[in-house]
């Protein structure tokens, strides 16, 4: 007599962001347990699963076919077959994929669970020294500039700590243009979360900026930013006062241009360049 088939069932199962101590139990055992697992990029998943000795059979399921592979492993699951999904680092569905076969799967019934476990969001905002109560987690933000304004200018009313990803390749320009949208606000920068050589920069973005401009970005990065203060981002009329006359005082004493002079304001004042020039404008 054959045994009775388990029922379907999937398991969201958190990952190594670098460490591979931080893999748990738990999902060390289900990743052996399970009937099959959906990755990101098998190469990368197998060298994990190596290191553990996990034999387990793996499947590609990325950004590029997630919405055309669903329904077949949403199939396969609907027949008893258990699987694993994760993603290359971190917890899936975050910034990764995945969201397209878990709404699946709750439409289905078919049973979803949790592995919680390493999220770089989480890591640099435990370590940033920032507000945790309360926090926007934006992951990546859109690759053209105007989608990437846009967006920003969306979060920078929010009085929660933000958490955004940055790529190695666009950081600087990504930093640059965040502190012209938000403000020199405070900010914690991590590099390679657990692993080898991670780094932490904390200070303001201008300070941040500075020291990595420094070096050669490299890895992935975690920023963490202060919310909004309603007392910078719209300054009453003593302020603004403050700001014309800050203004003036450096075109002066320096000899720039209103422009030149509304820039570095900006900068020295920890203001939103546009809140400086709206000052200046309306007198």
């Amino acid at each position: 007599m054959s045994a009775k088939k388990m029922s379907g069932a999937l398991y969201v199962i958190a990952t190594p962001v670098g460490n591979l101590e931080d893999l748990s139990p738990r999902a060390l055992r289900l990743l052996g347990e399970v009937d099959l697992i959906a990755c990101e990029d098998t190469r990368h998943t197998r060298k994990l699963l190596n290191r553990f000795a996990i034999q387990t059979p793996t499947t590609s399921y990325h950004e590029h076919n997630e919405v055309s592979k669903a329904p077949e492993l949403i199939g396969k699951l609907a027949r008893g077959s258990r699987m694993a999904l994760v993603s290359d680092a971190g917890t899936p569905l975050l910034s990764d994929p995945g969201y397209h076969r878990v709404h699946g799967c709750q439409e289905q019934g078919i049973p979803v669970y949790p592995v919680p476990g390493p999220t770089a969001a989480t890591a640099a905002l435990s370590v940033s020294g920032l507000p945790t109560d309360h926090f926007f987690f934006q992951g990546f933000l859109p690759r053209r500039v105007a989608a990437q304004k846009q967006q920003l200018e969306k979060i920078e009313q929010l009085k929660a700590t933000l958490v955004i990803y940055l790529s190695p390749h666009s950081v600087l320009t990504t930093l640059k243009r965040i502190r012209e949208v938000l403000g020199n606000r405070q900010a914690f920068l991590g590099r390679e979360m657990t692993k080898l050589h991670e780094t932490h920069y904390p200070g303001n973005l201008e300070q941040i900026l500075k020291q990595l401009q420094q070096e050669k970005p490299r890895g992935e990065y975690t920023l963490v930013v202060e919310g909004q203060h309603s007392e910078t981002t719209h300054p009453g009329r003593s302020a603004k006062l403050d700001v014309l006359a800050y203004v003036a005082g450096l075109r002066a004493l320096y000899g720039l241009s209103q422009k030149d002079a509304i820039q570095r304001a900006s900068r020295e004042l920890g203001l939103r360049k546009r809140d400086v020039y709206r000052a200046v404008i309306k007198g």
